[in-house]
């Protein structure tokens, strides 16, 4: 992986939408050349997916929280158990306190007392902290255009 291939990633990032001659443009790579760039770096794996992000409270989702989940075992079993839970965004295991880690996003509270009552249900769940996000300032992508200059 080369520095053109970085600041395709960077800028597919900042708007998976963008078109193959503008990818091209931006790199100084001719229309197809991005388009076989890009095509290899998915073949490879480096690109995983392509998504939209959306306004989650313009969806009904509109509670965010992020709960760790204490336990008396080990979790590294249990992602089966995280992912049945379809208000779980992310679900990570991390060392401290906790064992593992996940971002919800829910309706209202209610629904997200609901999530941690199904957590409670997950084998070895002895207890969860739950923090709800007030106001996100921003999501920072892994690469960004700005930061290749």
């Amino acid at each position: 992986m080369d520095e053109v291939d970085l600041r395709l990633l960077a800028l597919l990032q900042e708007d998976a939408g963008r078109s193959y001659a503008a990818l091209g443009k931006e790199v100084g790579l001719s229309t197809g050349a991005a388009h076989e760039r890009v095509r290899k770096l998915r073949e490879s794996g480096v690109i995983t997916r392509t998504r939209v992000d959306i306004d989650h409270a313009a969806v009904g989702r509109g509670v965010l929280a992020f709960v760790m989940v204490e336990s008396t075992a080990w979790m590294g079993d249990s992602a089966e158990a995280f992912a049945a839970v379809p208000e779980i965004e992310e679900a990570h295991i991390i060392a401290g306190s906790a064992s593992v880690l996940v971002k919800v996003r829910t309706t209202d509270t209610v629904q997200l007392q609901d999530v941690l009552r199904r957590l409670f249900a997950i084998d070895g769940v002895s207890g969860t902290q739950a923090t709800v996000v007030l106001e996100s300032f921003f999501e920072r992508p892994t690469l960004r255009p700005e930061a290749e200059d």
